[in-house]
């Protein structure tokens, strides 16, 4: 079976998914596109050789007969109606993250689904499919190190842009964090602090860089980031977890070791996309296989929800300057904890 899919947001993202759906992985065939700027999305159907329908709505997508499951890749804001009406139509979504840009928001479409009475939203945290996170995960849960005591982690970006200010740092960094440190440790989150210490001279006025976040999850495992998005030297992500007999680390990404010139060493990326871009095909090619099984088997609607409410928790502590507490209902029967 070929699944036929409807792209919802043409931006960045939508067309690099788009292109990896149609042209990449086995299964798929994109049908139908919109975006808010219709000409843009005509543009890009045209040029990149997809040649799918441009419809005028995000309505008219997910209402198409011959679309079997929906993208949605629009701006973050306009998630939260547009899940609802993949959920409403009966059709499988996947959502890029933020799921909604808030926690009522994201709680409402865990609502929509249960009453639905099938699961149909996945999520785009795309780090679980990332072959170290797995490997790292894998270790952990063979008990290789023992129970895990402490994780340290860290989330380094050379650069962002004039628009990247306030609390972004948590909600479109940090946010990949919370997320797959819950499933690498199968825990919850109860309760987070924010330390924010001397700002760099390379962090431009409306953003305070770099912040640590710490967290406590239910059985007591503590964890430190370091958010640096402003580092200059690379995208470098570290993580170190400390377990009750050594200590197992996120592999770094492959490069050659060079000595020459009197020094020894290896690059380090600097584009977080070349860091996660097999994660992407991993991740998308999962989604098609297991929607076609009627399946799904990534990050849920669940997922997304728990993953708004810490970051709210994260903002508020950072306002606050307080250790606050992530309350967090128990998770309906209907999310039954995946591996």
């Amino acid at each position: 079976m070929t699944l036929r899919i409807g792209i919802i947001g043409c931006g960045g993202i939508g067309q690099e998914h788009a292109r990896r759906l149609h042209f990449k992985l086995a299964g798929a065939q994109v049908v139908a596109i919109n975006d808010i700027n219709l000409a843009a999305a005509t543009q890009f159907s045209e040029m990149s050789g997809i040649q799918a329908r441009v419809l005028d709505s995000h309505q008219a997508v997910i209402d198409a007969p011959d679309v079997d499951a929906l993208v949605v890749a629009s701006w973050g804001p306009a998630h939260e109606e547009q899940v609802l009406a993949c959920i409403k139509a009966g059709k499988p979504v996947f959502c890029e993250k933020p799921l909604a840009v808030t926690a009522e928001g994201a709680r409402r479409i865990v609502d929509a689904e249960v009453q639905a009475g099938k699961k149909l939203v996945q999520v785009g945290f795309m780090r679980r499919y990332d072959a170290g996170y797995r490997a790292l995960k894998a270790t952990l849960d063979a008990g290789t190190v023992g129970d895990a005591l402490l994780v340290h982690a860290a989330h380094r970006n050379p650069a962002v842009p004039e628009m990247y200010v306030g609390d972004m740092s948590i909600t479109d960094t940090f946010i990949h964090e919370i997320d797959v440190f819950r499933w690498l440790l199968n825990d919850d989150y109860v309760s987070v602090q924010v330390i924010e210490g001397r700002k760099t001279r390379n962090a431009h006025a409306g953003l305070h860089d770099p912040i640590t976040v710490l967290l406590e999850t239910r059985q007591g495992i503590r964890i430190d980031t370091e958010i640096y998005v402003a580092c200059r030297f690379g995208y470098d992500i570290q993580c170190h977890v400390v377990g009750e007999t050594g200590v197992a680390s996120l592999p770094e990404p492959m490069s050659v070791p060079l000595r020459s010139n009197a020094r020894q060493g290896s690059g380090i990326l600097m584009d977080w996309k070349l860091r996660f871009i097999d994660s992407y095909d991993v991740e998308l090619q999962d989604w098609i296989e297991a929607t076609v099984r009627g399946e799904v088997n990534g990050p849920d609607a669940w997922d997304g929800y728990v993953a708004s409410v810490t970051a709210e928790a994260c903002i508020e502590a950072r306002k606050t300057k307080q250790i606050l507490p992530i309350a967090l209902p128990e998770r309906p029967a209907f999310y039954a904890r995946q591996g």
